[in-house]
């Protein structure tokens, strides 16, 4: 529901004709808001995290989603998309022919020459579907029969924190509500004892680019709908547990007389983060015993742990962050995403990417399996990428064991599985530099209206009214879920 209408219709009668007065206008305000009201209830108290009258649109394939950010921009060219024709051009400038006049960075615009840099890994064709994988993945290369790669994937954004603000957000501009508080705020959550949206942000050991909470928090939708991040260190969530001296009884108590204080509080003035107050307080009462359960992996098969690697039990790793996305799946929660940093190899890559890839490869392709085996894949929509792609030239020394690339948002590769999505599909084509899409754009925009379709929301009608505008997840321009890739 809009929040200004949520925020109209809980109104009492008194503060409504001290805003509207007594005009002709805030009369027939009155009566058409008190229609809507009857013909659009409001969700009831019982239900924590209760979805939109109406939601979803239709019926929907996927439940859950789960999206696995690699921030700072995986090189494609070293993971997904192998171009072996980029060997013949090893030291050479990068035809104009190809660059055609497109913007670069600041970092690499001040070099006199553009020489390509192939990549030194090996590629093979995986599964029966035969989609290309990098040496780089060899466990990933085990999942490729369940994934559709995109590899068509573009957007305007050129550097990071505008990239990842504008995957999370559809918009570059800070402000917006990020996709899982836009998906929690349309269809709720199954749990009533974790929220609807979590979120990880797994330790690297080199972090490079920051990760700024616009990219989970709610932007102009009532702050009930941020993600709740789980902390890789120490208590998971802060201030959860009771303080020495208070028992469970005295702060179920005492919120039950906070409760009554916010809701006197409410009545008099009908601000809708009162009663997101309310709903948070009430989730951290539950969030005691609930975070716990979760988090205590004793009932894990040992089969399951070392599946998911060697780091599946150490809190903080992105594999254990993997295997507990698996369990906050299991027990309703929405929308959970892990990012992960350390992606921005300007130099080095080589280098640096295998061990960001030791770091996800395993796990990723763990969370697939086990998904699948557990019947839940078909009903969890699941997501990886970055934020934008890298060159095809190097930027700095160029040797045959190292190189870096600088950022390049013309096109980059994602992959989807799950819910929704064809098994085994490759989409898009790019140049053999993989510098320019020549066959199915996908934009990010495009790229969020189709995960909205496979939660069953139709992307053009999921808006809420800001500013004067109908703002929503996609932009104002014109997109389309991808069909081809839809199951």
């Amino acid at each position: 529901m809009d929040p200004a209408l949520e925020y109209h219709l809980r109104q009492s009668r008194r503060q409504f004709f001290q805003g509207a007065g007594l005009k002709v206008g805030g009369i027939a305000l009155a009566q058409l808001l008190s229609q809507k009201a009857l013909a659009q209830d409001l969700p009831t108290q019982s239900d924590i995290h209760p979805a939109l009258p109406g939601l979803p649109d239709f019926a929907p394939k996927a439940k859950n989603l789960i999206y696995l950010h690699m921030n700072g921009a995986p090189a494609q060219q070293d993971l997904f998309d192998h171009k072996p024709q980029m060997e013949k051009f090893f030291d050479k400038e990068l035809p104009d022919s190809v660059r055609n006049g497109q913007r670069i960075t600041t970092m690499t615009s001040g070099q006199k020459r553009f020489p390509v840099a192939p990549s030194r890994f090996g590629f093979e064709r995986c599964g029966q579907s035969g989609i290309l994988m990098s040496e780089l993945v060899p466990h990933m290369k085990g999942i490729a029969d369940e994934i559709t790669m995109i590899k068509s994937v573009h957007t305007e954004a050129i550097n990071h924190d505008p990239a990842c603000t504008f995957v999370m957000t559809g918009s570059e501009v800070p402000g917006r509500p990020s996709l899982g508080s836009w998906l929690s705020y349309g269809l709720g959550s199954e749990s009533q004892n974790l929220p609807a949206f979590v979120v990880f942000t797994p330790t690297v050991k080199n972090p490079s680019q920051a990760l700024f909470s616009r990219m989970w928090t709610s932007g102009f939708l009532p702050s009930k709908y941020d993600g709740v991040k789980l902390r890789s260190a120490g208590d998971p969530v802060l201030y959860v547990k009771n303080p020495p001296g208070v028992s469970p009884g005295d702060r179920r108590a005492m919120l039950d007389a906070l409760g009554q204080l916010n809701e006197k509080s409410f009545e008099r003035f009908g601000d809708p983060e009162t009663q997101t107050r309310i709903a948070q307080y009430e989730m951290a009462f539950r969030m005691q015993s609930s975070v716990p359960e979760l988090t205590d992996l004793k009932g894990e098969s040992k089969a399951t742990l070392e599946m998911y690697g060697p780091n599946s039990q150490k809190p903080g790793t992105f594999a254990h962050s993997a295997l507990l996305t698996r369990r906050l799946i299991e027990r309703g929660v929405r929308v959970v995403q892990v990012l992960h940093r350390g992606w921005d190899q300007h130099g080095n890559l080589p280098k640096e990417i295998k061990n960001q890839c030791l770091d996800v490869d395993q796990p990723t392709a763990a969370l697939i399996k086990d998904l699948k085996e557990r019947g839940m894949l078909e009903d969890t929509l699941v997501v990886f990428g970055g934020e934008f792609g890298r060159t095809a030239y190097c930027q700095g020394k160029l040797t045959r064991e190292s190189y870096g690339r600088d950022h390049h948002p013309r096109n980059f590769c994602m992959w989807m599985a799950g819910g929704g999505i064809k098994a085994g599909m490759t989409y898009g084509a790019t140049d053999d530099f993989s510098y320019n899409v020549t066959e199915n754009p996908v934009h990010l925009n495009e790229l969020n209206a189709t995960i909205l379709h496979c939660m069953g929301i139709d992307h053009s009608r999921f808006t809420v009214r800001h500013q004067g505008l109908d703002q929503r997840l996609t932009g104002v321009e014109q997109v389309h879920p991808v069909r081809p890739i839809l199951a």
